[in-house]
Parts: structure tokens; C-alpha cells; sequence
């Protein structure tokens, strides 16, 4: 997630004219760059706490470079995997400082994420002379809104890790350092009920 958030600085640079990459195809290739990393680092973070499920989905990836073939390989390992976007709500109830709700839109989906990374693969590689020419403008004018909607996905969000039973809450920017911060929360276990004489 760190490294999630650092390339969004990156794309923020791009995105808003503050870096370039010498030439206008090379700045929205670059930028098209950092989307096709970070959501591949969205797709594998849930797994890189179990080396083995973490190999065996990326030598398939890596043979076909499939966006939806890889959320369904994922998603075999750990249903859970794509991170849930949530608001977090101040809560009156004593002992509860916050209540979680799910975003209902403006987020990155899966069907966003598989066409996104369809989009990188169209602008990353060069050219066909005999194809449509790459209209880069169209690039050029999606990226804010591409951004937009992988802020909203991962500003605050839950997931789950392969074989763990927690719910991890992430927040991408905390205001006391400006890093990455999550937080654990694991299953209770019911009281145990007293015995009857």
C-alpha cells in the first residue's frame, strides 16, 4: 500500500503537469505506467503474506497477462481479495468510535479494474503502423477520472488476506505522518455461558 500511495504522487505529478517525461506520449505512457503497477499491486497485496499462493497465481499471470483471468485466479486463492472501499463515521454509541459503511459508487469495480489494465497494455506496447493510431488524448483526458476512482477505492478500505481470519482496515494518508496506516481487527468469540447447577 505504500508503494501504491508513492506511485499515486507520481501520477498526481504527471497527471498535473508537475513531471515530464520530455514529450506528451511519453508523459501519458508514463502515467498509463503507474496505473497498470498499481493495480497490479492491488491484485497481489492480498497475497503476499502466503509465499506459495503468492507464486502460483503469478506464474499464471505472468505467462498470459490477463486482467480478468487474474482476479478469477485470486479470488480462487482468496475470495476475499479485492479490497472493500468504506466511509468511516464519527458513532455516538459509547465504547464505538467509528461506524463503517460501504461506498456504493464512484470507486474503481472489478469490471473498471479489467478495463483499465486492458487500456495500459494498448498504450505500453508500441504500435501496430498497420492499426488505429493511439489517440492520446483520450488517454490524456480519462487519467483524473482513472485516479479519481482508485483514490476512492483505496483511500479507506478493508481486506483480507489469504488463510486469515482478521479484517484489516486501510488508511492510505494518515494526517500525523502522511503514510500508509492499517489497523487489525480479528473474530470475538462468544462468552462462554455459565454452567447450570
Amino acid at each position: 500500500m505504500e508503494e501504491i500511495r508513492l506511485r499515486t504522487n507520481v501520477l498526481n505529478a504527471f497527471i498535473e503537469g508537475n513531471a515530464t517525461a520530455v514529450y506528451k506520449a511519453t508523459n501519458i505512457e508514463s502515467t498509463y505506467l503507474q496505473f497498470r503497477k498499481i493495480l497490479e499491486l492491488v491484485a497481489f497485496g492480498s497475497l503476499v503474506a502466503n509465499r506459495e499462493a503468492f507464486s502460483v497465481v503469478y506464474t499464471e499471470f505472468a505467462r498470459f497477462w490477463n486482467a480478468r483471468r487474474l482476479l478469477e485466479d485470486i479470488e480462487r486463492v482468496n475470495p476475499g481479495f479485492y479490497p472493500e472501499p468504506i466511509i468511516e463515521k464519527l458513532n455516538p454509541e459509547p465504547g464505538v468510535k467509528t461506524a463503517w459503511e460501504k461506498k456504493e459508487s464512484g470507486f474503481l469495480t472489478r469490471e473498471d479494474f479489467v478495463t483499465l489494465y486492458k487500456q495500459c497494455g494498448a498504450i505500453l506496447h508500441a504500435e501496430n503502423p498497420y492499426g488505429l493510431e493511439v489517440d492520446y488524448g483520450v488517454y490524456e483526458r480519462n487519467a483524473p477520472m482513472w485516479r479519481g476512482k482508485i483514490i476512492a477505492l483505496l483511500n479507506c478500505h478493508l481486506i483480507h488476506l489469504v488463510n486469515d481470519k482478521n479484517i484489516y482496515l486501510v488508511h492510505m494518508q494518515e494526517e500525523q505522518d502522511g503514510r500508509v496506516h492499517h489497523y487489525t481487527f480479528g473474530p470475538v468469540e462468544a462468552p462462554k455461558k455459565a454452567k447450570e447447577k
